[in-house]
């Protein structure tokens, strides 16, 4: 068990109407807006250094009135579409049957993750259902009220081959159960990423206040629904462990010229209010345009894009337009934009418009109008449809090139970020990586390269002897994992290729890489300014947004 604490970093802002913002739910028909230490390899490894205080829940309504709906026929989001969706797993829901800790199949996952409030009220569980795991919520809280009784904060325990990471935020309490191979460092993210989910919903400053008024309140009420997009985030970081191992978002391979054509449509296509333009495929980004106040104040930070990412891949958005307001937590906890969320002639490209004006869903349409007219004059659509394509894969992230071009014999597969990049810049942190082929085509090869990974970044990242560069022998694979001033590079290679031939590798890959790293990454995000909002919606905007806070 390790002794210390972790503590939230304040922000700016505040949410005050949030209270009276209705949640949607995933499961009713609601009309409402959307809402929304160190680790061992063994032998075979040669290191090299170098709301309310009633029972009822907070009465949150759309920041669009139902009878102020647009008479389109997209209209908002209806979230019961997820209910109905193939991928919808019941036994891997929070909401599903089982969950006994006795049960044979609920004790086999190799990682479940809880959270639950101080009081010890069930909130959510990867696996089964929360009724059913109260009395083991409870022994938690028991733990860390005991140990917090003593001046002292839980953080991780050890036992055989599991590990037991506590995350106290706030009047939340985070709990990861894991025997995988991920560090305590590691499973600490995964749980900052489902408290950023949760934030995004509700904001901090909501959620502080509701237990402010009443310590035992069922924030089940409010999240209600909302379990799939948990769900979804922990089986994205499962499948695809990139972003959140590197800190970065998976762009879509694309040519330069296209992507910057790309870019100046999202920035002549501007509304009242709009700071944010987001045009995305498959859970990858295409492109993103900041509005110049607000990239001065704070860049877009990967972990708020993945959030939005795994937010519009909801089932429910497959289709139309939803209005919605949604809180970026590394820009501001305690404040919301408003978003339009739109998917664009019916393909799987989305655009994501993320404004501070709560009257501005028109403009918003008209934009989506102009930037779909400029997407067909441009010849993108059909681009953007075949890199979509290869998103219809097991890995829902999958990306649109072949390890096979990069042209190296060997090279099976490999994680690639660049660190290089001028701070003037203010470039959003990104990585790109090959599908995965074959032999990791079934997906407990998958979870197996996925171990793999993580125990080389653990090594790589150890806060008590970082490591510049690893060469490691496996069973079926020999791996390289090294980190520069330039780069964080990860490559898994055949087993019969030697150290001299691993090196030979690396340098073809680092070649080719930077042969096409204009296609690979967006070098200079475009930015814009908006024209300045109307006098009536800026005299509200103080108290409908949380985001630009006056003196």
């Amino acid at each position: 068990m390790e002794a210390g604490g972790d503590t939230a970093v304040p922000a700016p802002g505040d949410a005050e109407d949030l209270e009276e913002t209705r949640v949607p739910n995933e499961e009713t028909g609601d009309g409402g807006g959307a809402r929304e230490d160190p680790t061992d390899f063994g032998d075979g490894v040669l290191e090299e250094t170098g709301s309310e205080t009633k029972d009822q829940p907070p009465n949150l309504l759309s920041p669009l009135a139902q009878s102020e709906s647009p008479s389109c026929s997209c209209g908002l989001w209806d979230p019961a579409a997820s209910e109905n969706s193939p991928i919808s797993d019941p036994e891997s829901s929070s909401g599903g049957q089982g969950g006994d800790p006795s049960d044979e199949d609920w004790r086999s996952k190799r990682k479940h993750v809880f959270v639950l409030s101080e009081a010890g009220k069930p909130i959510y569980s990867r696996y089964g259902s929360v009724e059913a795991l109260s009395t083991t919520m409870g022994v938690m809280t028991a733990l860390v009220s005991f140990v917090q009784s003593a001046g002292d904060a839980i953080r991780t325990i050890y036992a055989e081959d599991h590990k037991l990471v506590f995350l106290q935020q706030g009047p939340l309490l985070l709990v990861a159960v894991s025997r995988t191979p991920q560090s305590a460092a590691q499973l600490r993210g995964e749980l900052l990423a489902v408290h950023a989910q949760i934030v995004s919903t509700l904001t901090r400053a909501s959620v502080a206040r509701i237990f402010a008024r009443k310590q035992n309140y069922d924030l089940r009420r409010l999240l209600a629904g909302s379990e799939r997009t948990l769900d979804r985030l922990l089986d994205s970081v499962e499948r695809d462990p990139g972003a959140l191992l590197l800190g970065a978002v998976r762009c879509v391979p694309l040519a330069r010229p296209l992507r910057e054509a790309l870019g100046a449509l999202l920035r002549r296509c501007t509304a009242p209010g709009l700071a944010l333009s987001v045009l995305a495929v498959g859970g990858q980004l295409v492109t993103a345009a900041q509005e110049r106040t607000v990239l001065a104040e704070c860049r877009l930070d990967p972990a708020d894009l993945q959030l939005l990412l795994n937010w519009v891949s909801a089932p429910a958005f497959a289709a139309g337009e939803a209005w919605a307001p949604v809180c970026l937590p590394r820009f501001n906890p305690d404040g919301f934009f408003y978003a339009y969320v739109a998917r664009l002639d019916a393909m799987p490209v989305c655009l994501l418009l993320l404004g501070t004006d709560p009257e501005a869903f028109h403009d918003m349409a008209t934009c989506r109008r102009l930037v779909e007219d400029g997407m067909h004059n441009l010849g993108a659509m059909r681009t953007l449809a075949e890199a979509a394509s290869f998103s219809n894969t097991p890995s829902a992230s999958a990306p649109s090139y072949s390890v096979q071009a990069v042209g190296a014999p060997g090279l099976r597969h490999f994680l690639y970020k660049p660190l290089d990049i001028p701070d003037q810049h203010r470039q959003l942190p990104q990585f790109t990586s090959p599908e995965l082929e074959a032999p990791y085509s079934s997906e407990e090869e998958r979870q197996r390269l996925s171990d793999l990974y993580h125990r080389l970044h653990a090594r790589l990242h150890s806060p008590s002897r970082p490591l510049r560069l690893i060469y490691h022998v496996a069973e079926k694979e020999t791996l390289l994992a090294w980190v520069t001033s330039k780069f964080e590079l990860y490559t898994c290679l055949s087993p019969l290729v030697t150290k001299a031939g691993a090196i030979l590798v690396v340098t073809k890959l680092l070649r080719w890489v930077k042969k096409e790293e204009d296609r690979l990454f967006i070098r200079c995000p475009p930015k814009y300014s908006t024209p300045p909002a109307s006098s009536s919606a800026s005299t509200d905007q103080a108290s409908h947004n949380g985001l630009f806070i006056g003196p």
